[in-house]
Formats: structure tokens, C-alpha cells, sequence
């Protein structure tokens, strides 16, 4: 089971603004499909919320420490551990997509990371965490848009 990270930051690593991307760019939502499709995504219930329903051609598990949470066409779990179980039954890649918390708390379990940086600095109160120097660069992409931005792919670094 591979499990990767991916987001989009600001050059000054803002991911939110509350319940709002501080940004609209075109195309890099499509590449978050094109990536993403037909795997698993785990996010927290904030994050859900700022989305507002499942994504299509993707199963969608909620974190949330309500025990009673029930979100249609989703399924939900109290842990990011208990998540990941969940995502592993179904035999499908597994992203975690936000937010800040769910981030912080993945990357040290994370395999792959998928990080798109728009090139604005913007205000917000969440924030992406520092890649840590175990992951390496296997991929770069400029894009051109209404905001420019670059993709990177990293990798953990083998354990020595």
C-alpha cells in the first residue's frame, strides 16, 4: 500500500483561508482529478465541508472525531490511522487531501508527495507543512495559467 500526499500551496505555504482556497487557477484543479481519479481520498470534515460532497470516480473517507457523522456517498472514520485501515481494504491508491492537521499528522507515514505551488503569497490560517529532507524530487512541471503554478513530485527517501 502506497500512501501519498497531495495539496496545493501558496508560495508562502498557505493551503486555506477558513473554509476557502484563498485562489482560483485554472487547470490545477484538473490535474488534483488526473491524479487523484479512481483512488481513495481521506480528508478531514473541515476539508469535506469546504468541498461539500464526495468527489466523483473516487471513494471518499471522512476524519472526524464525531462518531455520529454520516455523510452520504462517504464513509467515515475517528483516526487518520483507523482511516488509512479502512482506505487499505479498498485495494485502490490512497491520498490523504487535507487539511492542515490531517498533513501534519500523515507526513511522517507518507510515501509519495504530490505538491502543486501557486506562485502568489497570500493571507490564510492554515498551512502546509515543511517537506522534511527525506523526501527527494523525482518531478517537475511548470504551468502557464490565469496564476502560474509548478507541480513536484517527491519520494521518500530509501531507510537506510
Amino acid at each position: 500500500m502506497t500512501l501519498a500526499i497531495i495539496a496545493a500551496q501558496s508560495e508562502n505555504r498557505v493551503i486555506g483561508r477558513g473554509l476557502e482556497i484563498p485562489w482560483q487557477v485554472k487547470g490545477e484543479q484538473l490535474l488534483f482529478k488526473k491524479i487523484t481519479m479512481d483512488g481513495t481520498l481521506i480528508m478531514g470534515r473541515k476539508t469535506y465541508d469546504s468541498i461539500g460532497r464526495p468527489l466523483p470516480g473516487r471513494i471518499t473517507i471522512v476524519v472526524s472525531r464525531d462518531r455520529q457523522l454520516h455523510l452520504a456517498g462517504c464513509q467515515t472514520a475517528t483516526s487518520l490511522d483507523a482511516a488509512i485501515e479502512l482506505a487499505g481494504e479498498t485495494e485502490r491508491p490512497i491520498f490523504i487531501s487535507g487539511g492542515g492537521e490531517l498533513y501534519r499528522q500523515a507526513m511522517p507515514l507518507a510515501d509519495v508527495l504530490h505538491l502543486t505551488t501557486i506562485h502568489l503569497e497570500v493571507s490564510g490560517d492554515i498551512f502546509f507543512p515543511e517537506v522534511p529532507e527525506a523526501f527527494k524530487l523525482l518531478e517537475e512541471k511548470h504551468y502557464s495559467s490565469n496564476i502560474n503554478y509548478t507541480y513536484r513530485r517527491f519520494e521518500r527517501r530509501a531507510k537506510l
